[in-house]
């Protein structure tokens, strides 16, 4: 296992996904990437609803990406997205994005789903997060794909959790 490998495949499976959807919605991606946080921003403007559109193309396109993927190639990219979804288990991103323990994994969904530019914005600043926006299937996205091509959900081995307030540096005084 080459976590860095593994990891700057994710992100390239990631973007391969998104391409074929076109320039609006690359665009829309990069506006919420790059737009101002802060209070007065809409965040429920032209670009959140370009993407939120577009997310079950992404997702079928993933899909159709994952489906030459060996049992082990899945199962590393799983242990990118629990890995990811872990890091931003933070209650500052929670208190932007809203939503209970599942919906706010959904929430961390949605921003791994958006791709590494978005991610690391978040990662960074949690007002760039995005309130009820959600992407339920990318948690898990991976190992879904893993049992439904070889018939039992992956192992990771990491000894983390994708499941909400599990990452507890992130939730600290």
């Amino acid at each position: 296992m080459n976590t860095t490998r593994d990891e700057e495949g994710f992100w390239d499976l990631v973007e391969a996904a998104w391409a074929p959807l076109g320039a609006e919605v690359d665009e829309a991606r990069q506006a919420l990437t790059r737009r101002a946080s802060g209070p007065g921003e809409d965040l429920h403007g032209r670009p959140l609803a370009v993407v939120e559109a577009s997310l079950k193309e992404f997702l079928n396109n993933l899909g159709s990406i994952g489906e030459g993927l060996s049992a082990e190639e899945l199962t590393n990219f799983d242990r990118v997205v629990e890995r990811k979804l872990y890091d931003i288990d933070r209650a500052d991103i929670q208190a932007v994005t809203g939503g209970s323990d599942d919906g706010f994994l959904y929430a961390r969904g949605f921003v791994v789903a958006l791709g590494r530019d978005f991610y690391a914005a978040v990662a960074e600043d949690p007002k760039k997060a995005v309130r009820d926006a959600e992407c339920g299937r990318m948690c898990y996205f991976f190992a879904h794909l893993h049992n439904e091509r070889y018939g039992s959900f992956p192992d990771t081995g990491s000894k983390i959790s994708r499941e909400s307030c599990s990452n507890p540096a992130g939730w600290t005084g």
